[in-house]
């Protein structure tokens, strides 16, 4: 396993901050999750997170962040980082962060195969701070996506009480392929799926066209998300698999959808409380 990231440098920054910890510290929370390659939730500024030992000394400097736990936590060593192991990271970040920023992050660690659900589960045996959000969370993961805003995207119909399917192949009645799905709604002929920036480019646009007639011809109805709808226009989505399911809006429905953005990092009370969780003061 080796250190992924899209920031070329992030191996080598992290080796130095190793160089000022004790021996006995590793790295935890999103920089753990960073370094492994996950899928990140709304990036915000955050300091290096590690773990000592509670009785450990450690440095106190700007942008760094250390907590201390009675024992020390389990760790991998990857690219000569000492990483909390995955379940630990997940624990740790549910401490400060909410439903929608822990999802894409657990999924993707399932889906790199870096954790089963089986050791998740076991880390919520810990009294920790965490715990009790962990918890709420596990129940929502699945390996089976393929993109931290599918991830968002399922939570969203999950919350609206909409059952859908990750990654549904479609065939033909003779069993030709013709497709694999985002979301399925579950009892309709209707999909929902993400479209990043991804699909704009000429190429891919083409083949999306080409998949889009396929389903036609099939009877299947495609519907594509932006980032910004399945945040800001949720409402809209939820309709939608109303109209499908043949069942009556329910305005509750969009209210638990928008209380989740609203505590996540991609909504400002979230960032707010995230934020003053990681300001020196609050060490």
């Amino acid at each position: 396993m080796h250190v992924s990231s899209a920031e070329p440098d992030l191996g080598q920054r992290l080796l130095g901050w190793s160089q000022v910890l004790p021996d006995s510290a590793v790295l935890t929370h999103l920089t753990a999750a960073e370094a492994r390659g996950w899928w990140l939730p709304q990036p915000v500024p955050h300091p290096v997170f590690a773990a000592v030992a509670e009785r450990e000394r450690h440095p106190q400097r700007a942008g760094l962040r250390v907590v201390r736990l009675a024992a020390p936590p389990a760790t991998d060593v990857v690219d000569g980082l000492r990483l909390a192991t995955p379940a630990e990271t997940l624990l740790s970040c549910a401490a400060d962060l909410h439903v929608l920023d822990l999802v894409p992050l657990g999924d993707s660690a399932l889906r790199l195969g870096h954790c089963t659900l089986d050791e998740l589960w076991a880390a919520t045996r810990a009294r920790r701070r965490g715990t009790p959000m962990l918890r709420t969370v596990l129940p929502l993961l699945d390996g089976r996506s393929e993109s931290a805003w599918e991830s968002v995207l399922r939570v969203l119909h999950v919350t609206a009480d909409v059952e859908v399917e990750p990654q549904r192949e479609i065939v033909t009645a003779s069993g030709a392929f013709v497709a694999r799905a985002d979301l399925w709604l579950v009892g309709t002929r209707r999909i929902h799926e993400y479209d990043g920036a991804d699909h704009r480019d000429p190429e891919t646009h083409r083949a999306d066209l080409a998949r889009e007639r396929r389903l036609v011809d099939e009877r299947w109805e495609r519907c594509g998300y932006t980032a910004r709808e399945v945040l800001r226009r949720g409402g809209d989505i939820i309709a939608a698999a109303d109209a499908a399911l043949g069942r009556p809006w329910v305005p509750a429905r969009l209210e638990s959808w928008r209380g989740l953005v609203a505590r996540s990092l991609y909504g400002s009370l979230g960032r707010r409380r995230a934020l003053a969780r990681w300001t020196p003061t609050n060490r």
